[in-house]
């Protein structure tokens, strides 16, 4: 190897050494202790953590409905989010890109304005808005549609509802620098050939900005799979997701081992349901194009 070599290779180490010690120290070492922490034995009577080591937490997990339910229940709710965060942030991202100035930026401040609001703050609002006394019931009791205040709060819906609102401008951001790299000539030619706009947004439009799309919906996937506040705040503790049953083993029942062991499980999964997901939209792609 040559000194220029040897030197640049030196270099590269150096740079890279700092974002790698920030990367072991904040979040490999972390879960390395939490991955330890879940394979110790937990003692109800006097709740501390015996120095035993067992797999007894996974295979509960494993083995008992219960955790089946949750896991199915944030499932869904994922890929409930997921979609409708498509069906949303799409369309939104193309108007908003179709704008001109200045309205263009002043809209898309406005749909990206709640990316600088906690996310507490934002499910609080949501929380008051969806309460029996809130805006939403007394608008629909003024209207007649309803007699009685309804049950928002507590319900998978009003869960769905609100993390849509919380990841739909992370769809847009996703959605709008792919639209930033699209060619406007292809789609002029395409009109130009006779293609009516239907057809230029199906068949040339959506191709080019898919990428955006499907990084967009692997990121509000991941999110809300590992959500916690906003189901905490709106699904309150009849409607218990992954993230919350593992809050609840912390601090509730002092179980830590059963709750690492819950926040390993949700790791594993998603991120082979994340590995599986690319790995699939890589090989169609591939075959695709050959």
């Amino acid at each position: 190897m040559s000194p220029e070599v040897a030197g640049q290779r030196r270099a590269a180490w150096t740079l890279v050494l700092p974002a790698t010690l920030y990367f072991l120290v904040l979040l490999a070492v972390p879960l390395v202790l939490t991955f330890v922490l879940s394979l110790h034995d937990f003692d109800p009577n006097s709740g501390g953590i015996l120095p035993t080591v067992s797999l007894r937490h996974y295979l509960d997990i494993v083995s008992d409905s219960y955790f089946y339910e949750i896991f199915l229940r944030t499932l869904l709710l994922s890929i409930g989010v997921t979609l409708l965060c498509v069906l949303v942030g799409v369309p939104e991202a193309i108007f908003l890109f179709r704008m001109r100035d200045p309205w263009r930026s002043l809209c898309l401040v406005l749909v990206l304005g709640p990316l600088l609001i906690s996310v507490v703050v934002r499910t609080l609002g949501w929380s008051i808005l969806l309460g029996r006394e809130g805006l939403v019931n007394a608008v629909l009791t003024r209207l007649g549609l309803i007699d009685h205040p309804l049950q928002m709060l507590f319900t998978m819906g009003a869960v769905t509802v609100a993390l849509v609102h919380v990841l739909v401008p992370l769809m847009v951001l996703s959605v709008w620098t792919s639209l930033t790299r699209l060619d406007p000539a292809v789609a002029h030619a395409a009109r130009s050939l006779g293609a009516g706009r239907a057809t230029v947004m199906w068949r040339v439009v959506l191709p080019q900005i898919t990428p955006g799309i499907l990084s967009g919906s692997l990121i509000v996937f991941a999110l809300t799979a590992s959500a916690f506040a906003t189901p905490a705040l709106i699904g309150g503790r009849r409607l218990k997701v992954v993230a919350t049953t593992a809050y609840d083993e912390f601090l509730g029942t002092l179980n830590w081992p059963l709750g690492a062991a819950i926040a390993i499980v949700l790791l594993v999964v998603n991120v082979l349901i994340i590995s599986g997901y690319n790995r699939a939209l890589e090989k169609r792609f591939t075959r695709r194009l050959g």
